[in-house]
């Protein structure tokens, strides 16, 4: 196992070849102070961020995000190459603890591996945010998803 959350967010991060040190602060930012939960005490949904319900962070690094289809094909050209990729995933998940202000609760799978992602989504609620497209969905870009309490979220490391 390589990390397992309770109650929180699974966050896809493709990293483009566009993205810049404003695109993952932006991101950062967005991802901790997104209100996606809901409050039951007011009985009002989507009012609570994973900050304000002490969530946890998943992220996992997925430069498939980021591909085009070309007839039948994939095309990744507009993902950043994974030797640059890796120090900018590295900032980013810096950036969110930075956020959230307790690192401990941003866990993170292994860049660059293969690995069995689970999720059991509450809702279920999936959002793409896109520094790129502030503001407004898009079809590629990280994606966020949230969990409910009893639910959790492992990533495994496969061994090739």
């Amino acid at each position: 196992m390589v990390s397992e959350i309770g109650r929180g967010l699974m966050v896809l991060v493709g990293i483009s070849r566009d993205d810049e040190e404003k695109d993952l602060v932006y991101m950062a930012r967005k991802i901790v102070n997104l209100r996606i939960f809901d409050d039951p005490v007011k009985q009002k949904r989507w009012d609570k961020s994973v900050q304000d319900v002490g969530g946890e962070i998943l992220c996992v690094s997925q430069f498939t995000l980021y591909s085009k289809l070309k007839g039948n094909t994939l095309d990744f050209h507009h993902a950043m190459a994974p030797t640059s990729s890796r120090s900018v995933y590295e900032s980013f998940l810096t950036k969110v603890r930075a956020e959230l202000k307790d690192p401990a609760r941003v866990k993170d799978g292994a860049f660059g591996k293969m690995m069995d992602v689970s999720l059991v989504n509450d809702g279920p609620v999936t959002i793409t945010l896109d520094s790129h497209t502030k503001g407004n969905p898009s079809s590629s870009g990280p994606s966020t998803s949230k969990s409910s309490d009893d639910n959790q979220k492992t990533t495994e490391e496969n061994e090739t």
